[in-house]
């Protein structure tokens, strides 16, 4: 069983449910840091909530949910532990993984169906870090 971090604000639950359920069906143990309904919140709060659990736990892989994603990467970019990735397609999401090593994945739930941000998912969960070492020499740089 794997174990992945998940976290929306009030525009991400229902995507949020919708990974879940995809979750649970292919063997992940999740770790559900809010919010749990439709009241406005504030993306900061859970941005940090998810990266604080990310490193108490030593779970390597998260996913956020915003209305469009970029509140959610900016927040939790600011963890010098995270290589959060807004996924707006398969290719960037194999790229996130293979060249970047981007450790949470981040969802914008107002620009594209539950189908294909479910596809965007799947790719980046699929997807290794290359270890090339041109990739590893630019990451490291990120520190």
């Amino acid at each position: 069983m794997k174990n992945i971090i998940i976290g929306s604000d009030h525009a991400g639950v229902e995507l949020k449910s919708f990974f879940k359920e995809y979750l649970e069906n292919n063997d992940f143990k999740i770790l559900d840091v809010g919010t749990f309904d439709v009241n406005s919140c504030d993306y900061p709060d859970i941005a940090k909530s998810l990266a604080n659990k990310m490193k108490e736990n030593s779970i390597e892989t998260g996913i956020l949910i915003c209305g469009t994603g970029v509140g959610m990467s900016i927040a939790v970019n600011r963890f010098s532990f995270i290589r959060g990735s807004l996924l707006y397609n398969n290719e960037v999401a194999k790229l996130a993984r293979e060249h970047n090593n981007a450790n949470v994945a981040i969802f914008g739930a107002r620009m594209f169906s539950k189908e294909e941000n479910l596809e965007f998912l799947k790719t980046f969960l699929s997807t290794s870090f290359s270890n090339e070492e041109r990739h590893k020499k630019r990451i490291t740089k990120l520190d």
